[in-house]
C-alpha cells in the first residue's frame, strides 16, 4: 500500500478533508482526526479506532497493525504498516475509524451504522 493510496482512500470517504498535524497528513471529518500519514515514519499511517476494534485487527494481523507505542495506543490509536496492508484491509481499518469521529449527520448521508 502507497501513501498516495492511503490518501486516495481516507479521501473518498464523504465530508472528509486533508489537513495537517505536526508536520503530519491527516485526514477529518467535523475537524476530527481520524487518519494520519507517517507517523511514526512514512511507512506507517495511523487509524483511530476504539480499543476493542484495535485489539481484533492487533490479533487478525499482527504484521499490518499495532498499537501506537504509550499512550495514545491504549486510547485505540493504531499504526498501520502500509507496505503489508492490502486495499480491503486498509478501506476497512479508515472507515472503522470514519465512522468512530464522523458527526451523526455525515454517518446517516452514508448509511453508515451509528
Amino acid at each position: 500500500m502507497s501513501t498516495s493510496r492511503f490518501r486516495r482512500t481516507a479521501l473518498a470517504l464523504s465530508d472528509t478533508v486533508e489537513s495537517a498535524h505536526h508536520g503530519k497528513a491527516d485526514f477529518r471529518v467535523g475537524k476530527r482526526i481520524f487518519a494520519t500519514l507517517g507517523h511514526p515514519d512514512e511507512d506507517w499511517g495511523m487509524v483511530k479506532l476504539t480499543y476493542e476494534q484495535q485489539a481484533m485487527l492487533v490479533e487478525a494481523e499482527p504484521e499490518i497493525f499495532r498499537p501506537v507505542p504509550g499512550g495514545w495506543g491504549k486510547q485505540g490509536y493504531t499504526n498501520v504498516r502500509l507496505a503489508k496492508a492490502n486495499a480491503a484491509t486498509l478501506k476497512s481499518a479508515l472507515t472503522m475509524a470514519w465512522q468512530n469521529v464522523a458527526p451523526k449527520a455525515s454517518a446517516k448521508r452514508r448509511g453508515m451504522p451509528q
